[in-house]
């Protein structure tokens, strides 16, 4: 195999996207590695061997039996090499078998190395494009609803401590024969659960957290921590030491999201468009600045960019324009 070939094989065996491409759990990985095939038609034998690799190989800790080695060697060996000319055999042939013995010997060395390899990378990657929400249902049965824009990560041994990048809302299965606690990282504070039903946005360089049903306990950042209850909201930002701890009201400013639907109390159509943006990846622009003062109370849809836009435009008797990629706020005619 030439060496630029051998730099891809490793290179997809290395990447989580394609792991889920390859074995289908993840509908945003699966459009993209279709779409890069697709661009890269020279590299599919790579792409076949690559993808054989992770899904015919048991990569198990313990000991593989002496027939599976065999099996899954000839499996590899006849995707690295390809079938042999055999006009020049008779003459060759114990050239043949040399080759064909170190080639047994180099690729058992590939195998165990990628057998190492493959056992240290077990983190799983689940990630939303702009504008796709997706519901995930975990190995405990927990059910985690992804918004656009949006990453959890965690290792495939232990499902129940993940990591979140952007917004998701949880709900979580408890496990009472255990007590076995659920985690929720960010990069200012780490959610402990039991089972529970809870929002959380790692948006704008802070957490925001909502609980909706059971209890769960926030350990800060900055060493400090909060239990919250039913239908309190809290908001920290580790840079800043900025705490909000506060049970849910109408004087409250505060945003949530669920079942594919915004939750503003207060909010002001600025920050409201942030939302938009960081969900669709569309920027936006106030012709009429004094729009941004206007405040929205009340649920958006944003399963949709159209019905999301329309409920925003009702909810403040605005026009949202989109232009040239822009999405342009003005005064309703």
């Amino acid at each position: 195999m030439e060496k630029n070939k051998k730099q891809l094989l490793q290179s997809l065996l290395n990447d989580p996207s394609f792991r889920n491409w390859a074995d289908k759990s993840n509908k945003n990985d699966v459009l993209f590695w279709n779409n890069w095939i697709l661009n890269h038609p020279e590299d599919i034998d790579t792409v076949d061997t690559a993808k054989s690799i992770l899904l015919g190989i048991s990569f198990n800790k313990t000991e593989l039996e002496p027939h599976e080695v065999a099996n899954a060697l000839d499996k590899v060996l006849h995707k690295i090499e390809g079938k042999k000319n055999q006009k020049n055999a008779p003459t060759l042939l114990h050239a043949k078998k040399t080759y064909w013995q170190f080639g047994i010997a180099a690729t058992v060395l590939v195998l165990v190395g990628l057998l190492f390899f493959l056992n240290q990378n077990t983190e799983v990657i689940h990630r939303t494009g702009f504008g796709e929400i997706i519901e995930l249902k975990l190995q405990d049965g927990t059910l985690v609803t992804l918004n656009g824009n949006s990453q959890i990560s965690y290792d495939k041994n232990d499902s129940r401590d993940i990591t979140l990048k952007g917004e998701a809302y949880f709900k979580v299965k408890p496990i009472p024969s255990t007590n076995a606690k659920f985690w929720v990282n960010t990069q200012d504070l780490r959610v402990e659960v039991y089972g529970t039903q809870f929002h959380v946005n790692t948006r704008d360089e802070k957490t925001n957290v909502l609980l909706d049903e059971g209890s769960i306990h926030l350990l800060l950042e900055n060493g400090g921590s909060r239990k919250m209850a039913p239908g309190e909201f809290v908001s920290f930002a580790k840079g800043q030491d900025l705490l909000t701890h506060e049970k849910i009201n109408t004087e409250l400013q505060y945003s949530s999201w669920k079942e594919s639907t915004y939750i503003f109390n207060n909010i002001e159509l600025n920050e409201v468009m942030k939302y938009v943006e960081q969900t669709y990846g569309i920027p936006f622009e106030f012709i009429d600045k004094e729009l941004t003062l206007k405040t929205i109370s009340g649920g958006i849809p944003n399963h949709d960019l159209k019905i999301c836009l329309s409920a925003i435009e009702k909810s403040t008797g605005t026009r949202i324009v989109l232009k040239d990629k822009k999405l342009l706020i003005i005064k309703e005619n």
